[in-house]
Formats: structure tokens, C-alpha cells, sequence
């Protein structure tokens, strides 16, 4: 399928993987990658050359392109973005801030610049800026989210730009993927899906609490800090929300939250853990291979889009 963005990036298909804290490392970037889609590592917080080593880790398992998602409000960010400039990666996303003062440094690198945005107001920023394509982010994502929804997002911001729009949260099968398309998406980013392909390092735990979501199972705390989060319900979150509820303080709640990520990913831990997950996670059923999941819901998505035109 080509697109604005399969030929942006060099892919064969249309879908990013989100470059989840812990989640997104080399081997489910390397596997999304040769598989045909963009795989991207997550930067989050690491130190600089963590991240360099997961970039080389990537090239050494495929020789297709992917990218770095580098967090801006990472007081590690100006490091991280040198080394990607280094290391020649195709693209970056960026996350929690304005990535203008990098935008330059790479543009002149021909890595392609692809900021998330959750409004309008902050696509047509980031075009004005330079960027070669957004992913518009709907409330329906896993990890920190915006208000918007993706439905109403994506067209707003399709229509706002002229560069590329990329849709994420709420999409995990090939319908989402056609209903992007629909939308005037050139492509999707996928995050939950992931979690549980066979070649993520997930605990096992985590993965089978994505595999037996519900569709009631997804929770959003810290509105009240103004930094919202989705994740699965669990004995944290209720805890979590029930402090907030008390007027409980940022730095209170924040500690109760500590390291919670890495606990859910690496040690398995569902019960204190933070499982972030979007809203889809109730209907992904099956772990796979990154190579199957995508040849299955890009069968789908055609089938769906054939049958639009017909």
C-alpha cells in the first residue's frame, strides 16, 4: 500500500509503532521494521548512549528504516538528539514539548521530523516549523493523552496541514487502519498492539492483562495534575484515584507512581504496576509475530478499502 507516508519513509506499509517508554527497544523496533512498517525506539528517559547502543543494536537485526521517538522533556534530550543525528537514523517523533530547537539540526541530517500533536493549534505549529508530518494523537492512546478523540482529531488536522497526518490511539486491527484512511490519514501509529507481539520484551503478565482486557478495563489518572495518563485498572490506579479525589499533591501522587512503568514491563507487576494500555486493548486477543499482525491487518484494511471504492 503506498501512501504519503510509505513513500516519506521508505516502508512497505502505512503503520508506526509507538515509541513506548520501556516497551519500544531494539528488538520490537527491528521486528516492526522488517516487517515491512517503521519501527521506533523509545528514548524516553535513557541516558544518551543507551540510546545509541539500542540504534546500533536495531541495525545489526535489519537493514530497513526506523526511527527514535526522543522526549523532550527529558533533561537528556539535546544529548539524545545529537545522536541520532550520529547515528543516521530515517526519522524522529517527538513527544512532551516543541521540538523546534532540534528541527534544524536535523533537517540539515535528512532525518525526517514527525512531532505528536493532540490540536490543531500545535499541527499547524509544527508545520510552520518544518516538520515533514504529524501524528495527530487521540484521547483513545495508551500513556499520556490529550482530550481530543481521534475521530474528530484526525480530520481537523487533515484538513489544518498540508503535510502528511499520521492517526493514533483507538487503532489496532486493519478497520481502524481504513477508518484512518478515511479520515484523510496517510498512515496510523500503533502502541497497545505491540505490547503483545511475540518479539516485545513485556512481561508476560502485562501482556495477558492486555489480552484479557475489557472494554471497561482502561482508566485515566492524573487529570487533576493536568497530566493525564491511560492505563489498565488496577490496584494503583484505584489507590491513585482515590487520593486525587482527597486533593491529594502532585509531588504525593508522583511518588506513589515511581518507577511504576518499569515495574509493569520489566518485573510483571499488575497489581502496583502502571500497565498503560489504550482504550482498544479490549478487543487485541492474540499475541503474534510483528510480521503476521501487520500482513493480517493490512489484508483487512485492503479488503475494507476495495470494497469503499467498489
Amino acid at each position: 500500500m503506498k501512501t504519503e507516508i510509505t513513500e516519506l519513509l521508505g516502508i512497505s506499509y502505512p503503520i508506526l509503532q509507538g515509541g513506548m517508554a520501556w516497551v519500544a527497544e531494539y528488538h520490537l523496533a527491528a521486528a516492526v521494521s522488517d516487517a515491512g512498517g517503521f519501527g521506533i525506539i523509545g528514548a524516553a528517559s535513557a541516558p544518551p548512549e543507551v540510546v545509541r547502543e539500542q540504534i546500533r543494536k536495531v541495525k545489526e537485526l535489519t537493514e530497513k528504516p526506523f526511527g527514535v521517538n526522543v522526549m523532550l522533556m527529558n533533561p537528556n534530550a539535546p544529548e539524545v538528539a545529537k545522536v541520532v543525528v550520529e547515528e543516521g537514523v530515517t526519522a524522529v517523533t517527538t513527544g512532551a514539548g516543541n521540538p523546534a530547537p532540534f528541527l534544524n539540526m536535523w533537517k540539515d541530517a535528512g532525518i525526517k521530523v514527525i512531532p505528536v500533536v493532540a490540536s490543531v493549534a500545535m499541527a499547524r505549529m509544527m508545520e510552520k516549523a518544518g516538520a515533514d508530518a504529524v501524528v495527530a494523537e487521540g484521547t483513545e492512546s495508551g500513556g499520556h493523552i490529550g482530550s481530543a478523540t481521534t475521530m474528530t482529531l484526525v480530520p481537523q488536522v487533515a484538513d489544518a496541514v498540508k503535510i502528511p497526518v499520521i492517526a493514533a490511539g483507538g487503532i489496532g486491527d486493519g478497520r481502524g487502519i481504513a477508518a484512518a484512511m478515511m479520515l484523510g490519514a496517510e498512515g496510523v501509529q500503533m502502541g497497545t498492539r505491540f505490547i503483545v507481539a511475540k518479539e516485545s520484551i513485556v512481561h508476560a503478565n502485562y501482556k495477558e492483562r492486555v489480552l484479557k482486557a475489557k472494554d471497561i478495563d482502561s482508566e485515566v489518572t492524573g487529570r487533576s495534575t493536568g497530566h493525564p495518563i491511560r492505563v489498565l485498572r488496577n490496584k494503583m490506579t484505584r489507590e491513585y484515584l482515590k487520593m486525587e479525589e482527597r486533593g491529594v499533591g502532585l509531588e504525593e501522587l508522583e511518588l506513589l507512581t515511581l518507577g511504576s512503568l518499569r515495574k509493569a514491563v520489566m518485573e510483571g507487576d499488575v497489581v502496583n504496576g502502571s500497565l498503560m494500555a489504550g482504550q482498544i486493548a479490549g478487543m487485541i486477543k492474540k499475541e503474534q509475530t510483528c510480521k503476521e499482525m501487520m500482513e493480517e491487518m493490512m489484508k483487512e484494511t485492503k479488503a475494507l478499502l476495495d470494497r469503499k471504492l467498489q
